[in-house]
């Protein structure tokens, strides 16, 4: 299916398959780091509500971000499965490193756990797409 790109003109990548541009993988990136930054922003709010511009400007962003991603053409499933995998092992490995919270064995598996989810939405999306393509 095409659809129109970021840039105005047709992106004629195929989302359901392997292929995914660049631009696609940056601003995924990119929404995934403002909402790591947001989320973390809450906790920093609690002692200086200054950090409140933070969370509303880096949700804010997420939330931009991931729309300008699925108007590409990129399937809803793996793109916020990815988004909200990353989202929170950041988050957790991150409080952990800046605010000393714990990070402890069963929270690790969960992480794992969450990834593992995304990788087989990602595998099982690929697979039905080679289905309806045929």
């Amino acid at each position: 299916m095409q659809r129109r790109s970021l840039a105005g003109g047709w992106d004629h990548h195929r989302y359901a398959g392997n292929e995914v541009s660049t631009r696609v993988w940056a601003l995924l990136a990119a929404a995934i780091t403002t909402e790591v930054a947001a989320s973390l922003s809450l906790k920093a709010a609690l002692d200086a509500p200054a950090w409140y511009a933070v969370v509303v400007a880096g949700y804010g962003a997420s939330f931009v971000l991931l729309s300008m991603i699925l108007r590409s053409g990129a399937p809803i499933g793996k793109t916020y499965g990815i988004w909200a995998a990353a989202g929170i092992a950041l988050t957790a490995i991150l409080g952990t490193a800046v605010f000393s919270e714990p990070l402890t064995v069963t929270m690790v598996a969960g992480i794992v756990l969450v990834i593992g989810g995304v990788v087989l939405v990602e595998v099982g999306s690929g697979r039905a797409a080679r289905k309806v393509d045929i």
